[in-house]
């Protein structure tokens, strides 16, 4: 029997589309506990629901200066929201994870990538659409990868550029592709 007091993770909808988890109208959710175990715990459920709002809205970067205001981490209904140092604090967790869901764009961690895909798995995704498109041994742009008509429809699309450029990194490492340049007319070439 489970000793969190934290509701099941079933769903409940919301009005922007996404499906809530019933913990999100839950008042403790938003404030990070004390207990070491149950805080785990929560950030474990944080955690979850970001990378789930992300997926559903197909979004790739966090802004910490406009987090809290966002209905991801605030619930009018029950007037509760998560302070700024909370929200630093789980994407810290997210960061530090196995394998990390959340990486800073910078050191001064003011704009946190999210991970709902670790990038092994998006660079297996583009490259599984480069064998089914037969791009093979074809070089794109980036520009090409992120948004061009060839690529709509595709999870990946307007992600940003430096993202990426990390989850063909896996490709390079693996002798699956090779990035020509470094500005934005940069070339890849998939093998």
């Amino acid at each position: 029997m489970s000793t969190s007091p934290f509701p099941p993770t079933d769903t409940i909808a919301t009005t922007d589309s996404f499906t809530y988890p019933p913990h999100h109208s839950f008042p403790p959710f938003y404030t990070l506990q004390p207990n070491q175990a149950t805080l785990t715990r929560q950030l474990s459920l944080w955690s979850s629901l970001i990378r789930s709002h992300f997926s559903h809205h197909r979004t790739f970067k966090l802004p910490l200066s406009s987090a809290p205001t966002l209905p991801l981490f605030s619930n009018a209904k029950i007037s509760r929201s998560l302070d700024p140092l909370a929200i630093r604090q789980i994407l810290d967790f997210m960061a530090t994870s196995t394998p990390p869901t959340a990486s800073y764009t910078s050191s001064d961690k003011t704009v946190a990538w999210i991970w709902w895909r670790t990038p092994s798995e998006w660079a297996d995704k583009i490259h599984s659409w480069v064998e089914e498109t037969g791009q093979k041994g074809v070089v794109l742009t980036i520009y090409e990868l992120r948004e061009s008509d060839a690529v709509k429809g595709q999870e990946w699309v307007g992600m940003d550029e430096d993202m990426l450029r990390k989850c063909l990194d896996v490709l390079v490492k693996k002798g699956r592709c090779q990035v020509f340049g470094q500005v934005d007319g940069s070339g890849v070439k998939f093998f």
